[in-house]
């Protein structure tokens, strides 16, 4: 498939639009905000995710061409062409392009409970850089066209552009894993050891000990067929655990502390600020607020 969309944006030129956040009975939850494509060259460029507000959003980056580069919770990345950056806000991360470089790149600010459920599988599953490949590319870039110079773009429009950004992003993470391929019968019973016993201390030679395997090859095939280190899998778990607890229910966060594997609410707090960018209760608050 030819990249006919990503042509039509490149040729469509530098541009950016603002987008009215509607305000209806009946909201979309997948929405976008702004989008555009634009060039960085010899200026300082320089976003901060922590000091973007306290309002919940999501922004996707693809760079077309030159370079820029993400600090994503202490983890460095050169964004190169052909690859997509995804990062909520608020978070703890920074993106800038170096003295005297050149950054060309289009991109979408999305926003809405659905649109940061899917960021948050995403950036689970692959991390805030994914390399899409020419067609789901392609299908970035005629999202972003769209969003540019539909005129009197309504609501569903919006939205309809922003699903398909997001599902493109999707499945850049997840097309190439077959759902239908089980996991090996050691891995399936650690992953529900995992699940069952998320308040216990789950140290990695104690789940290599029950897939009956060394450490060092546990953690080879773990990593392989879940794309994730046992340790970063069970954290993960453990954050998606207290985010369905904070907005489910009246828990303190010392109580969800000891039902998610945490020593006490300070490490839990600090834990979850540093991954999700937000306090607990602060997260609570502003996800109680979107919906």
């Amino acid at each position: 498939m030819g990249n006919f969309m990503l042509s039509d944006l490149l040729s469509h030129g530098h541009d950016i639009r603002h987008l009215p956040r509607p305000k209806e009975a009946a909201p979309l939850h997948c929405m976008a905000a702004s989008a555009g494509y634009e060039q960085r060259k010899n200026e300082v460029y320089n976003w901060d995710g922590l000091k973007r507000g306290t309002s919940p959003f999501l922004v996707l980056q693809h760079t077309t061409f030159g370079e820029g580069r993400l600090d994503y919770a202490g983890t460095h990345y050169r964004l190169t062409p052909g690859q997509t950056m995804l990062v909520t806000i608020p978070h703890t991360h920074r993106y800038w392009l170096e003295k005297g470089g050149h950054w060309e790149y289009f991109w979408a600010v999305l926003h809405g409970r659905e649109a940061l459920r899917l960021a948050r599988e995403i950036l689970d599953a692959s991390g805030p850089v994914l390399t899409p490949g020419p067609a789901l590319t392609d299908r970035l870039a005629g999202a972003v066209h769209a969003l540019i110079t539909t005129p009197k773009l309504t609501p569903g429009e919006a939205s309809t552009a922003a699903y398909t950004a997001m599902s493109a992003l999707h499945d850049a993470a997840f097309a190439t894993r077959s759902a239908d391929t089980p996991l090996p019968a050691a891995l399936t019973r650690v992953t529900v050891f995992i699940e069952a016993n998320l308040a216990a201390p789950l140290p990695v030679d104690r789940l290599a000990a029950i897939a009956n395997l060394s450490r060092a090859h546990f953690v080879r095939q773990f990593t392989a067929a879940l794309c994730l280190p046992p340790s970063d899998y069970v954290l993960n778990r453990r954050l998606e655990r207290i985010e369905r607890l904070l907005l489910a229910t009246e828990l303190k966060i010392s109580e969800i502390a000891e039902a998610t594997g945490f020593n006490d609410a300070n490490y839990l707090a600090k834990a979850f600020r540093k991954h999700r960018g937000l306090a607990p209760l602060e997260f609570r608050a502003t996800r109680a607020e979107a919906v």
